[in-house]
């Protein structure tokens, strides 16, 4: 059998609102992208009566026997969308959990990439949409991952724009909480991305956003509050945003040749926490 090798992008926030609450959730708008940061997925199918599920890499640790890619499995088992086939699934995790970047949702959406793509699921788009929201509110944003803009009333605008952004993504040793961060929104904001346009992905619109969860995790966790107040006096940063709930810092850049000063500046500050440079794909 085939061994497939699938890449498996972070997603980052470069902006997000909590606009209200229905039903227990809350209702968010945000404007998204990826970077080239990826888990890397080796999938083959075999000849077993249940799938083989590893998880290997720096930030595999953590991981429960009950996670998104299992919760993604049973479901088209259960649905038998895969017609009882079985595969063995190992995820190399270089992308940090509780970061606000959404790597296990990711993991998701790259097999249900995979299997759409190898036409060995075939599923109508109401019912894509029902199956990720089971597992996770964020999976559907990487069903074919590009460049979008989340609506507070749950519509999802797509573009193949490049935005072109170098980032330094930080994290401290430490992650936030999804669960908690939004268990604290007491206070909701005007919807800024009712009408989605792709001058929205313009640095200068950019600059005068933010993400609502920051104050939470601030309050929470002051090492967050500190490593943004120093990225933001690194030269030629376009502008500094938590990704998600957090733990995650990103810095924006233009060039490749300022971002890898503000790395060396960071470390040199901050060595103890991870951080690394990418690029918006």
């Amino acid at each position: 059998m085939p061994i497939f090798k699938i890449k498996s992008y972070a997603k980052i926030n470069l902006a997000l609102n909590i606009t209200g609450k229905k039903n227990e959730l809350h209702k968010i708008e945000s404007i998204i992208s990826f970077i080239d940061l990826y888990d890397l997925i080796y999938l083959k199918q075999i000849k077993k009566k249940n799938h083989n599920i590893s998880f290997n890499g720096k930030y595999s640790k953590k991981i429960t026997k009950i996670n998104t890619v299992t919760s993604l499995l049973k479901l088209l088992d259960e649905k038998n969308f895969l017609n009882n086939k079985k595969f063995e699934i190992k995820i190399i995790k270089n992308i940090p959990q509780e970061a606000g970047m959404g790597g296990g949702s990711m993991n998701a959406a790259s097999l249900i990439n995979f299997f759409i793509n190898k036409k060995i699921i075939k599923i109508k788009k109401k019912e894509l949409i029902k199956l990720t929201s089971k597992i996770g509110s964020d999976v559907i944003l990487g069903i074919k991952p590009n460049n979008a803009i989340l609506s507070s009333n749950g519509k999802i605008k797509k573009y193949n724009n490049n935005i072109n952004f170098y980032t330094l993504v930080v994290k401290p040793t430490f992650g936030c909480s999804t669960k908690y961060i939004y268990s604290k929104v007491k206070l909701f904001s005007k919807s800024q991305f009712t009408h989605p346009k792709q001058g929205m992905f313009k640095a200068e619109y950019l600059k005068t956003l933010n993400n609502d969860l920051e104050k939470i995790a601030f309050r929470k966790y002051p090492k967050l509050k500190k490593i943004k107040s120093f990225l933001l006096t690194i030269p030629e940063n376009i502008f500094v945003r938590m990704s998600g709930s957090g733990s995650s810092i990103v810095a924006y850049f233009h060039s490749r040749e300022a971002c890898s000063k503000a790395y060396t500046q960071f470390k040199r500050k901050f060595n103890g926490h991870w951080c690394i440079i990418s690029k918006t794909i």
